[in-house]
């Protein structure tokens, strides 16, 4: 086993995982309409984001709903789903990369929204888009050593912002076509939320086990993706490139302890675009039939995707499928976890 990169565990599964749609539809041809006239002035065609990422519409949150909001709307959903109470829940781990403010952690205004008990510690963790991966391995992990019971995993992300300050710059005379490229994909990505409820595999032997996983690093590329609340800037071309070896190197290494090239039967890919599903199907030898896509109607919902596209998913697994969760996010940062459903 490669220094500390793959993992396993034992005694830990994931008893319910619940969305919720943002409900404000926004088309890419509402967004290239306000761009028409940067189009024309860069030379640059109109229709680039359906065209290019294969992302016809995504979702903003209605006026006076906040991403927190969506997460507790989803947190509430899924302790519901589980059966167990929320008085049992001890851990509370936010994932979202929206952020109101620097100060307390989102996850304490969630945990207040849900009604958690003062027994339940609540904290942040961000890692880009593998925020949420990350969340449930810190999670899994905990309730594997006995410091808790159950989990709760939240993620509630907010594209509104993002979008609207990056079409006020781009409808600025100064703009360039090297500006539109480089913002594209704040374009693409989405609103909404999502949340697991994970507890012991020995109390719920119908939940779906968390086998184990890998992460890899490769953090020389940290600068190929950086953004804020109000701006972000994307090598898309070299995020792609490098980010493909790094899963292929994770993906090899881990055939020995997992055998993942196999074959399973469902990949949950992050969703990003059709370019970058294509390609990590190519690059895995990975069947396109097994890989649900999300991003097509919801675009990508940084960490929240992963979680979002494995709910849509839950009506059609069958006990014992395998499947696996797969992400890479800004940094460059990869993982892939195994559940046996």
């Amino acid at each position: 086993m490669p220094g500390n990169s793959q993992f396993r565990f034992r005694n830990s599964s994931v008893l319910a995982v619940a969305s919720v749609d943002a409900p404000v539809v926004v088309t890419s041809a509402e967004l290239d309409e306000q761009l028409t006239e940067t189009y024309r002035r860069v030379g640059l065609r109109s229709g680039l984001i359906e065209r290019l990422a294969g992302i016809r519409t995504r979702r903003w949150w209605a006026e006076g709903t906040t991403f927190a909001d969506g997460a507790a709307l989803a947190g509430g959903k899924a302790i519901a789903e589980s059966g167990v109470s929320s008085e049992d829940i001890g851990l509370l781990v936010n994932t979202s990369v929206s952020r109101a403010h620097l100060e307390p952690a989102t996850a304490a205004s969630v945990h207040d929204a849900i009604g958690l008990p003062s027994s339940c510690q609540g904290f942040d963790v961000t890692n880009a888009c593998l925020g949420f991966l990350n969340g449930m391995q810190l999670a899994a992990s905990m309730i594997d050593s006995g410091q808790i019971e159950y989990a709760l995993v939240v993620n509630g992300e907010d594209a509104r912002p993002a979008h609207q300050a990056a079409l006020r710059r781009l409808a600025q005379q100064a703009s360039t076509a090297k500006d539109v490229i480089a913002e594209f994909a704040t374009l693409t990505l989405g609103s909404g939320a999502v949340a697991m409820l994970l507890g012991r595999t020995d109390r719920h032997p119908q939940g779906h086990r968390l086998v184990g996983g890998a992460t890899r690093s490769a953090t020389a590329h940290h600068e190929l993706c950086v953004g804020d609340v109000e701006l972000m800037r994307t090598d898309s071309k070299n995020l792609l490139k490098h980010g493909l070896e790094l899963c292929t190197g994770l993906w090899r290494d881990a055939q020995r302890e997992f055998g993942w090239g196999r074959g399973a039967d469902r990949y949950i890919i992050h969703q990003v675009s059709q370019v970058h599903t294509d390609a990590i199907c190519a690059a895995l030898d990975i069947d396109p039939a097994l890989v649900p896509r999300t991003f097509p109607t919801r675009g990508n919902i940084g960490p929240a995707s992963v979680p979002f596209t494995l709910a849509t998913q839950v009506d059609s697994l069958a006990r014992g499928d395998k499947v696996l969760l797969m992400g890479v996010g800004s940094g460059l940062n990869a993982c892939c976890l195994e559940l046996e459903w």
